[in-house]
C-alpha cells in the first residue's frame, strides 16, 4: 500500500506545469475553433440522452486512472487520525462547498455582474459550486508528498472522501444550487453522478484488485504507463471546451479573470482554516499539512464532466471549471509553501 502510494506522489511534468498546458490549451482550443468550426459542432453533435460520447470517453480516461491509485481498505485506518480525518471532513463537506456557494453570490451575482453576460451568471455559480463539491482525489498524494505528510494519513482520508463524495455529491450539488436559485433536473445530476462517479469508481477498483493479484509491482508498472492517459485527456477535453468557449472569450477576454477571484479566496480560506484547526487540536504537522491541502483542493476533473452534462461545453459552467484547473496548481504550490516554512510556528509551544 505504501509503495503504491509512493508511486502516486511523483509529480509529473505535466502536472507541474499544469498551468502552462491549460494557457496552451486555450490558445490551441480557441485558434481551432474559430478555423474549423464545423469539426467542432459535430463533436458537439455526438451525443445520446445529454451525454456527449466523445467528452464522456476521455472524462472516463481522465478519472479511472486515479481512482485506481484510492486503496478503500485505508478506511481501516481512519480512527488512527482521528481529529486530522474530522477537521478534513469539516472543511471539504461543511466549510469549502458552501463558503463557495457564498463567494459565488457575493463576486458574481454582485460585485461582478455588471462586467459579466447577464444570461450567464447562473451558469457560471453553478460551475463554482460543482468545482468545491468534491475534494480532490489524485493530486493530494503529489502535496501530501511535497508537505512531508503522513502517507497512511492520506491514502485513508482520500479513500474516506471518496466513499462519502459516492453518495454525498449529487444530493450536496443540488442543494447548493437551489438555494442559488439554480434548477438542475434531477435526473441528469445523479445520471451524471452514476456516470462520472460510480461507475468510475467500480471500474478502477476492479482493474485495481486485477492488477494486486500479480503483485503490487504489476500495479506500479501499470500506473506509470496509463497516469499519462489523465492528462492528455484532461488536455483534450479543455482544447474541446475553448474551441466551443472562444468566441465569449475573445468578446470579453475579463471573464476568466474575475471567475479567478473567489476560487482563489476559497482555496486559500479553506487550507487556513484547516490548518489552524489541526494546530488547536494539537495534530502533528505531517497531518496538518495534507489536512490543508486535502480541504483546500478540488476534483477539477468531474467538476468539468459535471458541468458539460448539466450545462453543455458553450456553458459559463464549463468555463467556471475550466478557471479551477487554470489556477489549481500554482495556487496549490504556493500553499506548499507556507506549510512547509510555517512548521517551526506550528510546531512552537506543542505539547
Amino acid at each position: 500500500m505504501l509503495e503504491a502510494t509512493k508511486q502516486s506522489a511523483q509529480m509529473s511534468v505535466f502536472e507541474r506545469y499544469l498551468t502552462i498546458w491549460v494557457f496552451l490549451c486555450i490558445i490551441a482550443g480557441i485558434t481551432l475553433g474559430q478555423f474549423l468550426p464545423s469539426v467542432f459542432q459535430a463533436i458537439g453533435a455526438m451525443e445520446i440522452a445529454n451525454v456527449n460520447l466523445p467528452v464522456g470517453l476521455l472524462i472516463w480516461i481522465m478519472i479511472i486512472p486515479m481512482l485506481i491509485k484510492v486503496d478503500f481498505s485505508a478506511l481501516s485506518e481512519v480512527r488512527k487520525h482521528a481529529k486530522g480525518i474530522g477537521v478534513t471532513l469539516f472543511v471539504n463537506w461543511l466549510v469549502k462547498p458552501f463558503s463557495m456557494a457564498f463567494l459565488a453570490w457575493l463576486f458574481i451575482r454582485l460585485l461582478f455582474a455588471p462586467y459579466l453576460p447577464a444570461e450567464q451568471i447562473d451558469s457560471y455559480i453553478a460551475g463554482l459550486i460543482l468545482l468545491a463539491a468534491a475534494p480532490c482525489t489524485a493530486m493530494v498524494f503529489v502535496w501530501s508528498k511535497l508537505t512531508h505528510g503522513d502517507p497512511l494519513f492520506t491514502l485513508s482520508q482520500v479513500a474516506l472522501n471518496d466513499s462519502i463524495m459516492v453518495v454525498a455529491f449529487a444530493p450536496l450539488v443540488a442543494f447548493l444550487l437551489g438555494i442559488s436559485a439554480i434548477i438542475v433536473p434531477w435526473a441528469t445530476l445523479i445520471t451524471s453522478a452514476i456516470l462520472y462517479i460510480v461507475i468510475p469508481v467500480i471500474i478502477a477498483q476492479l482493474l485495481r484488485k486485477s492488477l494486486l493479484a500479480k503483485g503490487p509491482a504489476a500495479l506500479d508498472t501499470a500506473m506509470a504507463k496509463i497516469s499519462p492517459w489523465s492528462i492528455s485527456a484532461l488536455l483534450a477535453t479543455l482544447v474541446l471546451l475553448f474551441a466551443f468557449q472562444g468566441k465569449a472569450i475573445i468578446e470579453q477576454p475579463l471573464v476568466i479573470a474575475l471567475l479567478a477571484v473567489p476560487i482563489l479566496i476559497q482555496v486559500l480560506f479553506n487550507s487556513g482554516l484547516a490548518y489552524w484547526l489541526n494546530r488547536a487540536l494539537g495534530e502533528k504537522h505531517n497531518i496538518a499539512g495534507p489536512s490543508a491541502l486535502i480541504g483546500a483542493s478540488n476534483f477539477f476533473e468531474l467538476a468539468v464532466a459535471a458541468a458539460i452534462s448539466l450545462f453543455g461545453f458553450h456553458s459559463g459552467s464549463a468555463l467556471a471549471t475550466v478557471v479551477g484547473v487554470l489556477i489549481e496548481v500554482p495556487v496549490m504550490l504556493l500553499i506548499v509553501k507556507v506549510v512547509n516554512r510555517s512548521k517551526p510556528w506550528y510546531e512552537k509551544n506543542s505539547s
